[in-house]
């Protein structure tokens, strides 16, 4: 079985137990300041695991491509990635622990499905502790459908709970493994005695409780299921693989970079298959993100800066292995070949992926150049240090300022009988790291539950001002992406020219006229058809037939309004809620692309 097979699968057997499909997002998270990019298959669903209705129904399936940047410098061993696909179902208030638990053994151990062996299964549940009871429930549910009780392993909170945030819903887990070591597993063996030899692929979350404080659990009315399997780890045991890159996902990617490097065969040489590995993952990570339909460019803060160090880890590494010239847009042809199907959105933006991919390599040669000649600068004054140590924090500023990597510091520095003090240099790069997540732990206030009125008032002011700027610049404008929190919010849209003064001043004038008229909000579900055919504005990257929400700002729904968008909500219930509307900034954010930057203040309080 191979990937596309697995994925196929995986929603045929959701479909048979009457799951909803439903479309996969974005990768950029949509209002939400607390992560980058999407982390995992739940993170689009959190609004609806907090309680809000899905147009589809409470039984749901789907597949998502997602992005963890918190282990970058990891990837590169043989299981380490930073873009992965989760496959996902979910109960909304429907089913829970007994089918949830039943479905999963079901679907990997049944010869109809994927057949894996029973033996090398093993489960986690949660030990409890003086917050929460033992989940007793999953447990037995897990013998009942065969695990033996030598299987199951009780771990505390830090293995086996869930939450959404320091308050909210919240729940106990149960994982689920799978022996990658020799042979069979031996008698007693779990995750809990052997974490080696277990790889985890697939995770059940049961949302049973609502953290009123850090000691006070209480039941929720109406419990939820949200479960994610990954993908590639999933198809790497189905196929017998030691490592993920050993499958038909990595290897087309892998065999032209190898065709690259002058023929480099992969396996033959443990450095080379490890940057062979990293640029294989980046050059992925780096086609998803830039192909997505709220794609970002690289950057030099957030989600845009995280593109630009993939980018530009992959092109070190292509150094190492001897390209010498511009190759990242070759390996992404790969990429989109082997996922335009399931991601046609890779296709369709092929030639921005190309492009910026092209220009940022460029770019990185050139910012390697000019650290060259920094530190041929510097040459004259390091040559007086008797004891040829070229410091931690000259290295960082090296890396910090140029881009210049470490490793060629170090390769320059022994040219000239020097050494790098390697620590001192990680010691700079730790309180940088520090500092960053700092200033990131102020801006991200609330975390992802956060669904602040003020945040709900900025969502509603995103749809005002994408009709509004339609109204101003013309039909070519759409939303590239926005991002919020309770300070500002930040909306990019296509337009190949600065706005001028009075644009501005015109689109600010429409958005805070319509407040002022308080206008009602009105929410309906429709099928994207017909969401369409009322002239609904969506990315549209839906399924065909897929029920959606659709918002109307105006006094009549089908005859008077002045916005139309298929979106998630949250949404105020009046315009007159959201306050008075000023553009801070209008700027460029990439080619043909504008940022606006506002924010809101006053407006009256949100009901309910």
């Amino acid at each position: 079985m191979n990937a596309n097979e697995l994925r196929s699968k995986y929603i045929e057997f959701f479909k048979s137990k009457n799951h909803a499909v439903i479309s996969g997002q974005s990768l950029i998270p949509e209002n939400d300041p607390s992560v980058l990019f999407t982390t995992a298959g739940m993170h689009p669903l959190v609004p609806y695991l907090l309680g809000e209705k899905h147009p589809a129904g409470t039984r749901l399936t789907d597949y998502q491509k997602c992005i963890r940047t918190g282990d970058i410098d990891e990837v590169g061993d043989p299981s380490h990635l930073t873009c992965f696909e989760m496959l996902g179902n979910w109960s909304l208030g429907d089913y829970f622990k007994k089918e949830s638990i039943s479905f999963s053994y079901e679907f990997l151990t049944s010869k109809e499905w994927l057949g894996l062996d029973p033996k090398k299964i093993s489960v986690t549940v949660f030990a409890g502790d003086e917050n929460a009871p033992r989940d007793e429930e999953a447990a037995e549910v897990w013998k009942s459908v065969g695990m033996p009780e030598d299987k199951i392993a009780y771990l505390p909170a830090s293995d086996n709970w869930w939450a959404a945030g320091p308050t909210g819903p919240c729940g106990p887990d149960t994982e689920i493994f799978y022996w990658v070591g020799e042979g069979l597993p031996p008698v007693g063996s779990n995750k809990g005695t052997d974490s080696a030899n277990w790889m985890e692929i697939w995770n059940n979350v049961f949302m049973q409780f609502n953290r009123k404080d850090e000691k006070t659990l209480e039941p929720l009315p109406k419990k939820n299921v949200d479960t994610g399997m990954g993908l590639e780890r999933t198809n790497c045991i189905l196929q017998g693989k030691t490592s993920v890159y050993l499958t038909e996902v990595f290897q087309p990617i892998i065999e032209k970079i190898g065709q690259l490097a002058d023929g480099y065969k992969y396996g033959t040489d443990a450095e080379k298959d490890k940057s062979v590995r990293i640029i294989a993952d980046h050059a992925r990570s780096a086609v998803f993100i830039l192909g997505d339909q709220k794609g970002v460019t690289p950057d030099r803060v957030g989600a845009g800066y995280v593109l630009r160090r993939l980018i530009r880890r992959a092109v070190r590494h292509g150094m190492k292995l001897g390209i010498e010239n511009d190759f990242m847009a070759q390996v992404a042809e790969v990429v989109v070949e082997n996922f335009k199907a399931p991601y046609p959105e890779l296709e369709q933006n092929k030639d921005k992926i190309y492009s910026e991919l092209t220009k940022e390599e460029a770019k990185f040669r050139q910012t390697l150049k000019k650290g060259e000649a920094e530190f041929q600068k510097m040459l004259p004054n390091l040559m007086k240090n008797p004891k040829k140590i070229i410091s931690g924090k000259v290295a960082y500023n090296l890396y910090e300022t140029y881009g210049y990597p470490l490793e060629l510091t170090q390769e320059l520095g022994a040219e000239n009988g020097f050494t790098v003090d390697v620590e001192g240099f990680k010691e700079a790069e730790r309180k940088h790291q520090e500092a960053s997540k700092t200033a990131e732990a102020g801006k991200a206030k609330g975390g992802i539950a956060e669904q602040s009125d003020v945040a709900t008032k900025y969502h509603t002011a995103t749809h005002l001002l994408q009709q509004a700027l339609v109204e101003v610049l013309g039909d070519q404008v759409a939303q590239k992406g926005s991002n919020i929190n309770s300070e500002r919010m930040r909306f990019d849209f296509t337009f190949d020219r600065p706005m001028t003064k009075e644009e501005i001043q015109k689109v600010q004038d429409i958005v805070n006229e319509k407040i002022k008229e308080d206008l009602p909000v009105n929410m309906r579900v429709m099928t994207l058809d017909e969401a369409k055919a009322e002239g609904a504005r969506a990315l549209f990257t839906n399924k065909y037939g897929e029920s959606v929400k659709v918002y109307t700002i105006g006094r009549d729904p089908k005859t008077d309004w002045f916005s139309k968008e298929v979106c998630g909500g949250p949404h105020v219930q009046h315009t007159a809620q959201i306050g008075e509307f000023k553009i801070e900034k209008e700027q460029s954010s990439s080619a043909g692309v504008r940022r606006i930057r506002a924010t809101i203040s006053g407006g009256l309080p949100l009901e309910g």
